[in-house]
């Protein structure tokens, strides 16, 4: 029971970074404009993110622009994408694989050594989601940081991190830590079913004292 509870933990975990993978692809607050410095006008706020750009007036009007082109985009944009849609299919293919190897479900019951392989599989893939989505965020949190602190970027042009971002790393770590539960959990179980140990067998109609 203990194992099932921390393969469902891990599995439950893992699930919550995959909503937030996507959660914090579709934002548009990857970066937003910053209020560092003297001469910044506040009345309105410039928020841009992976598929769009958005103003946000003093007045709460919100405008959204969905970017034209693919190739004018910035580089950090461009591979940021790639890696975040690469986590999101990854999480989602290692949730399948994962359901299969659960010991809660019924597939692939017959074979409990398989099971366990497949379950740790899925905490792998996790793992690697996991970390595509870390690298993408903390690559283009380090590109944000780096403006920033360029002294000839232009005051009005410098941004600070975005909702989004934060997102992403909480996100990022769900999915490793769940993985990572999937696959501690296998491994301990594993090591458990390989020890066997020879039957003795005694000369029959023997008593030992």
């Amino acid at each position: 029971m203990a194992n099932s509870g921390v393969q469902l933990l891990g599995f439950t975990l893992a699930f919550i970074g995959f909503i937030g993978l996507i959660a914090s692809t579709a934002m548009a607050e990857w970066k937003a404009s910053s209020y560092a410095g003297d001469n910044i006008v506040t009345a309105q706020a410039i928020y841009e993110g992976l598929w769009m750009s958005c103003v946000s007036q003093s007045t709460g009007q919100i405008q959204c622009k969905v970017y034209d082109s693919l190739l004018q985009l910035p580089k950090e944009v461009q591979i940021t994408r790639a890696l975040m849609i690469t986590a999101i299919l990854l999480s989602f293919i290692s949730m399948l694989v994962a359901m299969l190897g659960m010991k809660c479900t019924t597939c692939l019951e017959g074979d409990p050594q398989q099971k366990q392989k497949v379950a740790m599989a899925g905490g792998i893939l996790y793992i690697i989601s996991g970390l595509c989505a870390l690298v993408a965020t903390s690559w283009y949190g380090n590109r944000i940081a780096a403006d920033f602190y360029n002294p000839f970027t232009p005051t009005n042009s410098r941004y600070e991190f975005g909702k989004a971002l934060f997102v992403g790393w909480g996100a990022a770590a769900l999915s490793i830590l769940g993985g990572s539960f999937l696959c501690c959990n296998c491994m301990g179980s594993g090591s458990g079913q390989a020890r066997r140990y020879p039957k003795t067998s005694g000369t029959p109609g023997t008593d030992y004292v």
